[in-house]
C-alpha cells in the first residue's frame, strides 16, 4: 500500500484519504473505515488508479453517491475508489445527453426537463449518481435506466476503456452486466426525447410531491431495501405482515414506507442487517416469497 500511495501521491492522480468513515460517504450514514480512499480528478486519473492497483495485486471497490450500498462496520479492505468531481458534468447535444458517472442522477433528470427533453421524469428521485444508476439499472414508476440508455464508456479492471452499447449492458430489473464483468462507468450516454417542457415539470413535481408524503426523506436511507417481487410490491408485504416501526438498535423499518429502512440515529450496518434478516425470514414464514435485497452488502463484518 505504501508504494501506490508514494506513486498516486507524486503523481497527482486525485483525493487520497486514509482510514476514511465510509458513513461519510453513503446516504445511510452507515460504514467503517476504507483503508484508502480515492478521488480521481478525471477520466485519465480512474484509469491509471485502476492500472497501478492493478500491477500492484491491490483490491478495490467502487462507489459513487453510496445511495444504493451498506457498508459494513469493519469497513473495506483495500482501496475504495469514489466517482467524484473529476466526472461530475453533463451536456445536452439535441435530444442526447452525454453525462459523467459522478453526476448527479436527480440533477440529470432536473436538467433534461429545463431542455424541454422527455424520458428522464422517473429519474427525479434517484438519489444516486450516473454511474450508480447505470450499473443497477435504477428505475422507479415504471421505467428505468435501460429505456433511454445509449451506451456506456466504461473502464475494466484491466485498465481497458470500453464502449457498451445496450445489448453490451445485458439489463434486467436492478441488474447489468457489471455485477458479473467489473468495471467502472466513466460516462453514460442518453437518449430522450423532445417533450412539453411545462408539462415535463408538472409530472416531475407531481412526482416529487408523492415521494415528500409516503417516503421519509428527512431520514438517512438507502431508497427501497428489498427489489419488488414479480406481481406485488416489498413493501406492501412488508406492512401487510406488521413490520413497520420494528427496530434493531438505531435501524428501524420505517412508519412512511415500509421498504425503507431508516437511520434514526446512529445506527449500525449489523443492525440493519438483522432487521433485515427478520424481514425476509417474517414474509418467507407468512407469504412463502423470498424477497432479495435490492441494496449492496459490502466490506468485512
Amino acid at each position: 500500500m505504501e508504494a501506490i500511495l508514494a506513486e498516486l501521491q507524486r503523481n497527482d492522480w486525485g483525493q487520497v484519504l486514509l482510514q476514511e468513515p465510509l458513513a461519510k460517504h453513503t446516504t445511510w450514514k452507515i460504514g467503517g473505515p476504507a483503508d484508502c480512499l480515492i478521488i480521481p480528478r478525471g477520466k485519465d486519473q480512474l484509469v491509471s488508479t485502476i492500472l497501478l492497483l492493478k500491477e500492484h495485486g491491490i483490491p478495490w471497490t467502487s462507489l459513487g453517491r453510496g445511495s444504493n450500498m451498506l457498508v459494513a462496520d469493519k469497513g473495506i479492505r483495500g482501496v475504495v475508489i469514489k466517482t467524484g468531481a473529476g466526472l461530475d458534468y453533463a451536456r445536452f447535444e439535441g435530444a442526447t445527453v452525454v453525462a459523467g458517472a459522478g453526476y448527479s442522477f436527480i440533477k440529470l433528470a432536473v436538467m433534461a426537463g429545463k431542455e424541454g427533453l422527455t424520458g428522464l421524469e422517473f429519474a427525479g428521485g434517484i438519489p444516486g449518481t450516473v454511474g450508480g444508476a447505470v450499473y443497477m439499472n435504477a428505475g422507479a414508476l415504471g421505467s428505468d435506466v435501460s429505456r433511454i440508455f445509449k451506451s456506456a464508456v466504461i473502464v475494466r479492471e484491466t485498465g481497458e476503456l470500453v464502449t457498451y452499447g445496450l445489448e453490451d449492458m445485458a439489463f434486467t430489473y436492478r441488474h447489468s452486466i457489471l455485477h458479473e464483468e467489473r468495471g467502472i462507468v466513466v460516462e453514460a450516454t442518453f437518449e430522450l426525447a423532445e417533450g412539453n417542457r411545462s408539462e415535463i415539470e408538472s409530472v416531475m413535481a407531481a412526482n416529487k410531491e408523492r415521494r415528500l408524503n409516503t417516503q421519509p426523506l428527512q431520514l438517512a436511507s438507502c431508497g427501497s431495501v428489498f427489489r419488488n417481487p414479480a406481481g406485488d410490491f416489498a413493501a406492501r408485504l412488508i406492512q401487510e405482515a406488521g413490520l413497520k416501526g420494528l427496530r434493531v438498535g438505531a435501524a428501524e423499518v420505517s412508519q412512511q414506507h415500509a421498504n425503507f429502512i431508516v437511520n434514526t440515529g446512529q445506527a449500525k450496518a449489523e443492525d440493519v442487517l438483522t432487521l433485515m434478516a427478520q424481514i425476509k425470514r417474517t414474509v418467507k414464514d407468512r407469504y412463502g416469497i423470498d424477497l432479495v435485497p435490492e441494496v449492496l452488502v459490502v466490506g468485512e463484518r
